[in-house]
């Protein structure tokens, strides 16, 4: 194990035996490991970069035309109780000479939501990387989710989904381009 993996672990053990369980019961022996090692795992877009992540699939196009793609799968972790919310996320952009290879997209959205954030924060990163490596005429973000510490915890309430969404250039000044965002992702 790495050193970081080992910290996570003992923690991990700390966070265990601090609820009352016992450590060497056959069912835990490894879980500290596990746990550290699925903790990595889930946040793993903190050893991403964006460069890595689009990897020069930026590509000439004469298009100008709204580029959407919806129902991008996301699973993330909130800040505030590191409890997981989980949903989708639609994105569109205005190209303006270049677009973005499609599968970068889904990288770009889930490079962001392997952090620990809020999903206003994580609606807004997506948003202005787009934005700002197409250079695109207009981007618009809406992420759809259900997140578990409002659903485990709390008020307890299993149903209730958070929609967030950031509009940038056109999307934004234009009730036109958004109106076509919002209809062409509600079909």
């Amino acid at each position: 194990m790495n050193s970081s993996l080992d910290t996570l672990a003992e923690h991990y053990s700390a966070l265990i035996a601090g609820i009352g369980e016992d450590l060497n019961r056959d069912g835990l022996l490894d879980t500290p490991q596990r746990a550290a090692k699925a903790l990595q795992y889930l946040t793993r877009g903190y050893h991403l970069t964006i460069e890595e992540v689009v990897n020069n699939a930026i590509f000439e196009s004469e298009n100008d035309e709204m580029v959407i793609v919806k129902n991008i799968e996301l699973y993330s972790m909130c800040e505030h109780h590191l409890l997981p919310f989980i949903g989708k996320c639609h994105v569109a952009y205005l190209p303006t000479g270049k677009v973005i290879g499609l599968s970068k997209i889904a990288r770009i959205v889930d490079m962001f939501a392997r952090r620990l954030q809020i999903q206003e924060t994580l609606t807004k990163q997506i948003a202005d990387v787009i934005m700002d490596i197409t250079g695109a005429a207009g981007v618009g973000v809406i992420i759809e989710a259900k997140h578990l510490c409002m659903m485990m915890r709390g008020v307890e309430k299993q149903n209730s989904v958070m929609k967030t969404s950031m509009m940038r250039g056109t999307f934004r000044t234009s009730q036109p381009t958004r109106d076509e965002f919002l209809q062409l992702i509600s079909d």
